[in-house]
């Protein structure tokens, strides 16, 4: 059986994966030239050129992409009439955060616990690695039965949409007629899983000014205003009394009607401390991904240890918009800006600069390519039904993909289930989850070819 011997083969590869993603981990490929060198991700990039290269991929090329990051674009040719199907992954990762925090170095994979610890090992290194093991096992069993193009992106995690604007000015480089997308990932660890949807987001720069200089709190405060506390103020009016997002003019009242995900176990995933209330209204699957969600990512003021008693003159903050399918980015961006404006008290000067941004998504999870993925992942997961979950996180270049190639099935899986803990600290992959989806991937691609 095609299943079984892709099961061996996989599980014989293991240990080359392990090898291969602890030498990406290794790689400080933050795409932000503020806080990491770009060498990182330069260097990072050429380990994925020089792999795909050794794999037999054709017009193997680093691309450079109009927000300065590189991604890497390769080819493998499949039987003559056969369909194209590419792959992506992102090698770029987001910081690591307190590196103190984490129980062993982030940029080194480490195994604890039967998981692989490390920054990117879920996401989304661990998905190339996914679908090199795919690939691999494949070609150890009569080979790979469709035309492969494969593309890594250099600033996803940035949002400053450099591939999407590069397939725009090019779009022969990515057509096909299915797209993995390896930057999602289970609804649970061994719940073989889609995503249907995602969220798309705009992220913006908040400043407020509202003197000179710093100012004595003595002398002057209480009638000096106070940037930072008009920054808070503001921020404070995007959320209603429940937590709800509050954005003038953006509705956030809609329903999510798959699959649910029940409030204990929500609960658990993002390890709510005890007594600590979860936000919004709904069922937690309307929050998550029906609905819009704000986030204020980072405050720029001055710290704690080392304060002085000043009326601050200005203050930033970064502020993200997460919004569903049905809402444009740009107009939730235009209205979010508005709020902000709208709602800075004291007359204080506030300007909001646009940082990034992505459109949301909606699959067309009954189409044929859905169909073979549905049975690829019950083979490889030994009987259990896939399931379709939405996605609160955003992958721009999907509706960038959609728009430019109308007739694409686009199917969303990956590694990033909730023990994963992507974005945080002590970010993991799950080993028996990166074989198993190889397997369902591989199998995928033997299904999707004799479909068409």
């Amino acid at each position: 059986m095609a299943h079984q011997a892709l099961a061996t083969t996989v599980a014989a590869l293991m240990p080359q994966a392990r090898t291969e993603l602890a030498e990406l981990v290794r790689f400080r490929s933050v795409a932000d030239p503020a806080q990491f060198p770009r060498s990182e991700c330069e260097a990072a990039a050429s380990w994925v050129a020089r792999t795909l290269q050794a794999e037999g991929f054709r017009d193997v090329a680093l691309v450079d992409t109009p927000d300065g990051t590189q991604s890497v674009y390769g080819e493998l040719p499949g039987p003559e009439g056969a369909p194209t199907v590419l792959l992506y992954a992102h090698y770029d990762v987001q910081p690591p955060g307190d590196e103190a925090a984490w129980l062993s170095p982030p940029f080194e994979l480490t195994e604890r616990d039967g998981r692989w610890y490390g920054r990117g090992a879920a996401d989304c290194k661990g998905g190339l690695v996914m679908h090199l093991l795919a690939l691999r096992a494949l070609r150890a069993n009569g080979g790979v039965p469709v035309t492969v193009k494969l593309v890594a992106e250099g600033s996803e995690e940035q949002g400053t949409g450099g591939l999407e604007r590069y397939a725009e000015a090019h779009p022969e480089l990515l057509a096909a007629d299915a797209v993995v997308i390896g930057d999602s990932g289970n609804f649970r660890a061994g719940l073989p899983t889609v995503t249907g949807i995602l969220r798309g987001m705009t992220l913006l720069r908040v400043s407020v000014d509202t003197l000179e200089g710093a100012l004595h709190s003595g002398q002057f405060g209480g009638a000096a205003p106070d940037a930072l506390a008009a920054l808070i103020r503001v921020l404070d009016s995007l959320r209603a009394e429940d937590g709800s997002t509050s954005v003038d003019g953006l509705a956030s009242d809609a329903v999510w009607e798959g699959l649910q995900y029940p409030p204990e176990d929500f609960r658990r995933d993002a390890k709510v401390l005890d007594g600590v209330e979860l936000i919004g209204s709904g069922t937690v699957a309307d929050r998550i991904w029906a609905r819009p969600a704000v986030t204020v990512l980072g405050i720029d003021c001055p710290p704690v240890v080392g304060a002085t008693p000043s009326v601050q003159p200005a203050a930033r903050a970064l502020v993200s918009l997460r919004v569903p399918p049905g809402v444009d980015a740009a107009e939730a961006t235009k209205l979010l800006t508005a709020h902000l404006h709208a709602h800075t008290p004291w007359g204080a000067r506030v300007t909001v600069e646009q940082v990034g941004q992505g459109q949301p998504f909606r699959a067309d999870t009954g189409s044929p390519a859905y169909t073979a993925m549905a049975e690829a992942m019950r083979q490889a997961y030994d009987g259990v039904e896939m399931a379709i979950a939405g996605q609160g996180g955003s992958i721009p270049l999907c509706s960038t993909l959609a728009v430019l190639y109308p007739d694409a099935e686009i199917l969303l899986t990956g590694l990033s289930e909730p023990q994963a803990q992507i974005h945080a600290v002590n970010e993991s992959v799950s080993p028996e989850e990166l074989e198993r989806m190889s397997v369902a991937e591989a199998l995928f691609l033997l299904g999707y070819a004799r479909s068409r």
